[in-house]
């Protein structure tokens, strides 16, 4: 289990994050706030250790620190952001990381963000999306040495709004990936299509932390075995955030 996390309060500039959500001209930043720290105080009750960030005003999407790093076993890889208006983000991420474990930063020609990495027991599966690119793979393999299985859809943003890992072997997917093969040997529990956002899930432990508002595929979770706190996060919605966006565990 971790021990630590780390988050970033919405910035200012919040409102201007990239999303081409129908709803994104409706954000409140103050209920994006409200939501972030109750996001922050679950994370709390769980055990973890919360690092807070300094708010980063000059970066709208700075909230979503998971696409900052990558960190697997002792080791952190910084990600280098496929946006412009993104990059510069990572910088506060790495003082804190380099302070607990080696980091590396991926460099050019590489792109790589942590919402495109899976992180399972003995590997790692990694998007190559609108994010991700190849070389970003490479340089993830050679610096953490281990397995990577990956995942092409140049359609897409992140993989984790897709699928998620619980642990025990059970991962939860949209329709779209179900029968992947970089799933394979993977108890798969397929979200209803209605339901897909929930896909992107954070799973500490036996507890599993989902978007409120979807109860079938809640239900389909309590059904494999874990504890679900279901939590409110519309205002991330609609900047096609998510739970595990939120934080870099470690």
């Amino acid at each position: 289990m971790p021990k630590r996390a780390i988050v970033r309060e919405p910035s200012k500039s919040y409102a201007s994050c990239i999303s081409s959500h129908p709803l994104r001209h409706t954000i409140d930043l103050p209920l994006a706030r409200k939501q972030h720290e109750e996001y922050c105080k679950t994370l709390l009750e769980l055990g973890l250790e919360l690092i807070r960030l300094p708010r980063d005003d000059k970066h709208p999407d700075s909230c979503f620190v998971e696409d900052n790093a990558v960190v697997h076993g002792r080791r952190a890889l910084i990600c280098r952001m496929a946006r412009e208006s993104r990059k510069g983000e990572e910088e506060a991420v790495m003082e804190v990381l380099r302070d607990y474990m080696p980091v590396k930063r991926a460099v050019p020609p590489a792109t790589i963000e942590g919402g495109d990495i899976i992180h399972l027991e003995n590997c790692l599966i990694c998007g190559v999306t609108q994010r991700t690119n190849i070389e970003g793979v490479n340089q993830l393999k050679e610096w953490f040495d281990v397995e990577v299985k990956t995942v092409f859809d140049r359609r897409i943003v992140h993989l984790k709004s897709y699928v998620s890992y619980l642990g025990r072997g059970f991962v939860i997917s949209t329709k779209r990936y179900a029968d992947h093969p970089a799933l394979k040997g993977l108890k798969v529990l397929v979200i209803p299509e209605d339901e897909s956002y929930a896909a992107n899930a954070l799973a500490i432990d036996d507890v599993v932390l989902m978007p409120k508002g979807f109860p079938k595929s809640e239900m389909m979770v309590r059904e494999a075995g874990y504890e679900v706190i279901t939590l409110d996060v519309s205002e991330f919605q609609k900047c096609e955030g998510a739970l595990t966006c939120l934080s870099i565990l470690f």
